[in-house]
């Protein structure tokens, strides 16, 4: 007989283990009777990082599956409004050189490609500000909603800025006081298995012994149980994806009631990598990713103290604290083996450019809470599921990322020029770049119901970099460029909802304000 799941024993906290917990709790309340446990045994040893964090869109809707009220969240974690990606210095290096990914689609972009308009009649004004209003509005610092519009609801699309740290510990709560998880405060020192190879229980450093049925492993990139128990190897990226490094401080705001809140993610193109800027209620959370091999650590401080001494007038650029955080870029060449799956940063990590990690840890999360193995040989099933889906969803990261890079004019460093070398880029990406070279990204490009990146994701990244395509009137698949009429009326109204909004809209300063003051 197939043994049935009665216990999931996820291995270590954090972001992934409590998002993991709540999703997994929340999923199987119901479903199976006697009802499935989950515990979570969690390390005093091992620090959080705690450097701010981005989330995309699809947080929302985990944390509403979960039962976390969004005013809660933002009074919780010094939490702010993301609508996307402001870019820096990544098309040429020049001083006028940015583009805005927002997370709004283009208006109409189910059912109209909007690049053969732009490329054949708009490239006078940038993609992303001709497409969607929500460029504007990214522009001047506001919120995607009025203060009066419901929890979660959305007037253009939002994720989350967040402190990583606090983002963790109100999980915790949540999965502790409202949905049953048990935590152990405890150390695995010993993995035992069972006949068949599965993993029977863990040994703790307490002297407990907990058993299970599933075990989640969410130990970081030390990988406990799929990598040191199971001896599942990693996918190494690092040919294609140089940024092995992060040099990161934080900047208080000097005034937190009335400072200004970006509404979105500064990246700013270096020599040798990139700095990401957050905006959170009382600080802003700065890091320098970059390549070791095209700079070393003290020049990455350097680096990360000028970008503070400009941005941030007054402050003592050298008597912040800088923390220096290395990382293998790649993933596991299985997510699911045999009784136990990998969330997190056991299942891999890359650079953090488009702040794909928490995404991820989502996305596994629910496909495991979805697709819940009542018994051990259904387990196999969805393991093999998990495993294909996962490894599609690394490959497109992959791809996308490298994207910001290959399609790059910057010519200026030896890291730049090896970014763009043909030889660097995943041959998917190689194909794609000569694809677009007759016709834009559109659905084709992203094909499966559940893309982490849109086509539109791509177009915005794309064109933001200044791509210029060889056979730019191409008609392909019988595709119209329209009328020139045609393509300054839709510009024109994607303008007109653009000062609309921007007239109603408060700063994002104002709506956290608002939030708190509902959250106290």
């Amino acid at each position: 007989m197939s043994r049935p799941t009665r216990k999931v024993v996820i291995v270590g906290g954090g972001s992934a283990g409590w998002i993991t917990a709540n999703v997994l709790a929340a999923a199987l309340r119901g479903r199976a009777e006697p009802p499935v446990q989950v515990q979570l045994v969690e390390s005093a040893d091992i620090p959080a990082i705690g450097v701010g964090e981005g989330t995309w869109p699809s947080m929302r809707g985990t944390l509403q599956r979960v039962g976390i009220a969004e005013d809660e969240l933002l009074a919780a974690c010094d939490a702010s409004f993301k609508q996307g990606t402001r870019f820096l210095g990544w098309a040429d290096g020049a001083g006028a050189d940015g583009y805005t990914h927002p997370f709004s689609w283009p208006l109409d972009y189910a059912s109209a490609n909007p690049a053969w308009r732009w490329l054949a009649h708009g490239r006078s004004r940038p993609f992303a500000e001709s497409v969607t209003p929500q460029a504007d509005v990214v522009a001047r610092g506001l919120a995607p909603k009025q203060a009066s519009a419901p929890p979660y609801a959305f007037t253009v699309n939002y994720g989350y800025h967040l402190n990583a740290a606090k983002f963790a510990q109100m999980l915790r709560r949540h999965a502790l006081e409202r949905l049953g998880v048990a935590r152990l405060a405890a150390t695995v020192v010993q993995v035992e298995s069972r006949p068949n190879g599965d993993i029977a229980a863990l040994r703790l450093d307490t002297g407990a012994r907990i058993d299970g049925d599933l075990f989640v492993d969410c130990t970081g990139h030390r990988a406990l149980l799929l990598g040191e128990h199971f001896g599942c190897g990693r996918v190494s990226v690092a040919d294609m994806l140089f940024n092995d490094a992060a040099i990161v401080a934080q900047v208080p705001c000097p005034n937190p009631e009335t400072d200004a809140i970006a509404s979105a993610t500064l990246a700013t193109a270096q020599a040798a990598g990139w700095i990401w800027d957050i905006g959170l209620q009382t600080r802003r959370g700065l890091g320098y990713v970059y390549s070791t091999a095209h700079e070393d650590e003290a020049a990455a401080v350097r680096t990360l103290q000028r970008y503070v001494a400009r941005t941030s007038p007054g402050t003592d650029a050298e008597g912040l604290g800088y923390r220096k955080l290395g990382f293998q870029p790649g993933y596991r060449r299985q997510f699911w083996v045999r009784n136990c799956v990998a969330v997190g940063l056991s299942a891999g990590f890359v650079e953090p450019l488009e702040a794909s990690a928490l995404a991820l840890v989502e996305q596994s999360a629910d496909l495991v809470g979805r697709q819940f193995p009542l018994d051990r040989r259904i387990m196999d099933v969805v393991a093999k599921r998990f495993n294909a889906k996962m490894h599609y969803h690394w490959q497109r990261i992959v791809e996308f990322l490298k994207l910001h890079y290959a399609a790059s004019r910057r010519d200026d460093s030896a890291y730049w020029r090896d970014n763009r070398a043909a030889s660097s880029s995943p041959e998917g990406l190689r194909e794609k770049l000569a694809l677009w070279q007759q016709q834009p990204p559109w659905h084709d490009d992203a094909p499966m119901v559940d893309e982490l990146f849109p086509s539109a994701s791509y177009q915005y990244v794309l064109y933001g970099l200044g791509f210029a395509p060889r056979y730019p009137a191409a008609r392909v698949g019988g595709q119209a460029l329209g009328s020139a009429a045609d393509a300054d009326a839709a510009f024109a109204r994607v303008r007109a909802e653009a000062r609309k909004l921007t007239a109603l809209l408060p700063t994002n300063r104002a709506l956290v304000r608002a939030a708190a003051q509902r959250a106290a």
